[in-house]
Formats: C-alpha cells, structure tokens, sequence
C-alpha cells in the first residue's frame, strides 16, 4: 500500500531542472531558446546578477557560477544552470522532451520539428540520431556541453 502523497497547501510541488555546465551563461542562453523561455531577471531592488551576488556575499569570481532560465508564462519548471569542473562523462539518466507536435504525425508538424531541430543546431546543438516508434517519432540531439534531449 502507498502512502498518499503530501503537498503544500493542496497543491503539487514545483519542480526545477538542474543542469551541471562549464559555462552556465552560455548554457542558459541555449536554453531558454530551445524552449522559449527568457533569463531569470535578477530579484527586485537589483539591476543585475552580479550586483545581487555582491549584496549577498558571493565572491566576484564565482558571480558566473550559476545561470536561470524561467517560462515567461510561469507555466514550465524553471531551469538552474550550475558551473562544476568536471565535463560531462555518461549518458544522461534523465533529459528533457520539447513536445511541439502534440502527438500529431502529419508533415506539417513534423516540419516544426525539423525546423526548431535546425534552429537548435544553428545555436550549437548536435543532431544524434531520429528515432520513429510506434510510441513516437522524435529527434535526439545533444545541447552545447552533450546534454541529450528531445523534440517531438
């Protein structure tokens, strides 16, 4: 038997997305254009990130270090981008899924696809591979620092 489970105030938790990076601007910038989302603006009473970083403490080489991506909507998770010094070494365990058919099979959005595909290559991802299941057709490509992903 599983417990119910327990939320804050009767809602869902949210979630946020980290990703590991040796260059979290960089990074950020790839995707918030793989997904349409914009830099996290720094928090009220700052006109930067830097400037929030000083307030707080944070040493002026390390400012960098971190890097976030929201959905201007609220609707998506918001995605943290954190510097580390090690590159990436394995296949990822989780990836994300940028879902823009719907589930629809025809040529016209199999043409969006494509098209966001060419765009994400442009900015500097790699295309790996098509995969078409009978559970789905997708384009696997890999960001700027070899994080796999989707788009559907």
């Amino acid at each position: 038997m599983t417990a119910a489970p327990v939320s804050v105030a009767g809602m869902a938790h949210q979630v946020q997305v980290t990703f590991d990076a040796a260059e979290p601007a960089r990074l950020a910038e790839f995707w918030a254009l793989a997904l349409g989302y914009v830099t996290q603006p720094p928090p009220p009473g700052f006109d930067s990130w830097e400037r929030f970083a000083e307030h707080i403490g944070v040493a002026p080489e390390r400012a960098g270090d971190m890097a976030a991506v929201i959905d201007p909507d609220g609707a998506g998770p918001r995605i943290f981008i954190q510097r580390v010094p090690e590159g990436k070494t394995a296949k990822n365990r989780v990836h994300l899924d940028i879902q823009l058919t719907g589930g629809d099979r025809g040529t016209d959005a199999w043409r969006r696809v494509t098209a966001h595909v060419d765009m994400l290559v442009a900015a500097g991802a790699r295309r790996l591979r098509e995969v078409d299941e009978p559970t789905g057709r997708a384009i696997v490509l890999a960001d700027p620092e070899g994080n796999e992903f989707c788009v559907t």
